[in-house]
């Protein structure tokens, strides 16, 4: 790039330099920066005839790109063949139907894969076809999502498939650009579906893919939208053109279970030598959370017909509530009625920046005030009916702790619940 272009470009401008990005912006700054960077960067690589004499440009950022096609090439081929072999079994992962693809797309965002699994099987049991999700009911959708959290991703599956059940003949669209125009459907998803259903050449960037890319090319984490694009480009660049959603699923795969946040396994990466990090990069601070305490109440009485049955007290939450809306949750305990007594179970709750400490007391058979509770629908709801009725994470995971819900099949066969010490709703 000669420097005449440089000087007339008056926008953010990118010089690729022998193998490295210099994002270069206009400036009255003093240009010896530039030119000590450029010094730099001869030393480094062997730069020869570089055009800064005169230039008046401020390096912003820099870092190493993949620069030939063969060094690309050899990240995909270890990357698929790191992949075939090591690949978690994960039931959507048997499958290229795009719609059990965008149920299982939609419950992992934000929820951990252990808690979706069997989550992930009981709703594709329940609701098998696209045209059945569109034909149930909201809380008989919202009943088998209850502990996956973010319910609003429910409601917006649920409304994509009535969508496209009534306009669009009950089948997905194939494109990412298509699926982008249903409700709840981001560039994530999109990609993700027509990748790996279609085939379709197009890079995924969640999380995962995020720290992978950072630490591969040695890049700045920025939450800018330029950072972004700059993201997205060298998502597209390493794609393989041909296996797009195995390389798709190789890369979250490898952020997931290898290239960690913290104590990333380096010794056992399949890419480590081509990695300009090799270890923790500087990550964005995080959002500092917030701790609230809060106090609830369970009660339970008999069933007439069955003695060892019970039902148990709940409310349910507003319809224009701001979170969580039509939920069923156990009655907040009025203020001060906690006062001399002691709590028959205590959990820890996050919901997204709030960590929740909460202390649940045994009472009564008595009336709760519909005041101290919004003024929200009560009802007495037989123990077996529990799980077929949309219910809080935090009063899921109550009930469950009290054997008055029925635990999840990995949890009855001694194993740990998923999510139990963090959950997000």
């Amino acid at each position: 790039m000669r420097a005449s272009s440089l000087k007339n470009d008056r926008r953010l401008s990118n010089a690729r330099l022998y193998g490295w990005r210099v994002v270069l912006h206009e400036s009255e700054e003093d240009t010896r920066v530039y030119r000590d960077v450029a010094q730099s960067l001869r030393r480094a690589v062997n730069l020869h005839n570089l055009p800064f004499p005169g230039l008046s440009f401020r390096i912003i950022s820099m870092e190493k790109v993949i620069s030939t096609d063969s060094e690309t090439k050899e990240i995909r081929r270890q990357l698929l063949a790191w992949f075939a072999k090591s690949a978690r079994d994960l039931p959507w992962r048997q499958t290229r139907d795009p719609y059990r693809i965008w149920v299982s797309e939609v419950m992992l965002q934000q929820t951990r894969v252990a808690t979706v699994v069997e989550r992930y099987l009981q709703f594709t049991k329940r609701f098998p076809s696209l045209v059945s999700l569109a034909l149930a009911r909201e809380e008989d959708v919202l009943a088998l999502w209850s502990g996956l959290g973010y319910y609003k991703r429910a409601r917006m599956l649920h409304s994509a498939a009535q969508l496209l059940v009534n306009e669009h003949g009950g089948s997905l669209p194939r494109s990412s650009i298509e699926l982008r125009r249903l409700p709840g459907v981001g560039d994530y998803t999109a990609a993700a579906i027509a990748s790996i259903a279609h085939g379709e050449p197009v890079a995924v960037v969640d999380g995962n893919v995020e720290r992978v890319i950072i630490r591969l090319l040695g890049m700045e984490p920025s939450n800018s939208r330029l950072s972004a694009t700059r993201l997205k480009e060298a998502a597209s660049r390493l794609l393989d053109p041909v296996h797009p959603g195995a390389f798709n699923q190789a890369m979250m795969e490898l952020g997931a279970t290898v290239c960690l946040p913290r104590a990333p396994l380096c010794a056992i990466c399949p890419v480590v030598d081509f990695c300009r990090t090799r270890g923790e990069h500087t990550a964005r601070p995080r959002q500092q959370m917030v701790s609230r305490r809060i106090n609830y109440a369970v009660i339970l009485r008999p069933l007439e017909e069955g003695k060892n049955q019970s039902e148990v007290f709940l409310v349910k939450r507003p319809a224009d509530a701001s979170q969580m809306p039509g939920m069923w949750e156990l009655p907040l305990l009025a203020a001060g009625e906690e006062e001399g007594r002691e709590p028959i179970l205590r959990v820890r709750h996050s919901i997204t920046n709030t960590n929740y400490y909460v202390a649940v007391f045994g009472m009564k058979e008595t009336p709760i005030c519909p005041e101290e509770n919004g003024g929200a629908e009560q009802d007495w709801i037989p123990d077996r009916k529990l799980g077929e009725i949309p219910l809080t994470g935090l009063a899921r995971k109550i009930l469950m702790r009290l054997d008055v819900l029925a635990r999840p099949r990995q949890v009855r066969q001694g194993k740990a619940l998923p999510g139990v010490e963090e959950e997000f709703v």
